[in-house]
């Protein structure tokens, strides 16, 4: 079985609750430490066994780290991090889940290395929001009602509203519109990246 360690919770001792995201499941398994053990962080993609235990978490067994080239990158290894801070706080809870969850952070994990982490960030978030139904393309403020006319401002989930009901900062419209049709950040400029980013840090 593979899967993406999105969150590590230590408990007693040097042991740990291991949340791992497969193609199929959201799993809070147990690890005991041991000195043969390979090492367990936030990020790393594992190929992995679990053995049911009918009283508690399912124990993790035979892990085997699955690496990208880019993980002795701190700078990327910082941001992936997050990412996968976000995808925690978004799936815990949820048991089954679908495929698409997995194959997003393949994908992105695949180019992390080659490509700018905000850049790719944000099209993996613009991407989960359409998938989900939840990616707004009107010019509605969410916060009065009323049409915004020209730039608009963006809460959590990239929810659209002026900029003077959600005192933020404001972005072309065109430009975000043409970036949720192509899920392609490269007409953006970096501060118009630098915002989407700031938005995304809030949440799914």
């Amino acid at each position: 079985m593979q899967g993406f360690i999105l969150k590590v919770t230590k408990v007693r001792d040097e042991d740990c609750i291991v949340s791992i995201l497969t193609n199929s499941e959201m799993l809070e398994t147990y690890r005991f430490y041991g000195a043969r053990h390979s090492n367990i962080t936030q990020g790393f993609k594992i190929d992995f066994e679990l053995q049911s235990d009918i009283k508690f978490l399912p124990k993790l067994r035979g892990v085997m780290h699955l690496g990208f080239s880019w993980l002795t990158n701190r700078d990327k290894m910082l941001f992936w991090q997050q990412l996968m801070r976000l995808f925690y706080a978004h799936l815990k809870g949820t048991g089954s889940v679908d495929g698409f969850y997995f194959d997003m952070l393949e994908n992105c994990a695949q180019k992390f290395g080659k490509q700018n982490p905000k850049r790719l960030i944000i099209e993996t978030y613009a991407q989960i929001l359409d998938f989900e139904g939840r990616l707004h393309k009107d010019k509605i403020c969410f916060i009065c009602d009323n049409e915004i006319s020209e730039e608009i401002a963006l809460a959590r989930a990239f929810l659209p509203a002026h900029g003077n009901c959600i005192n933020k900062n404001t972005i072309n419209f065109d430009k975000l519109l043409e970036f949720y049709e192509t899920k392609k950040s490269i007409n953006l400029n970096d501060g118009e990246v630098n915002y989407l980013y700031s938005v995304v840090l809030e949440g799914f």
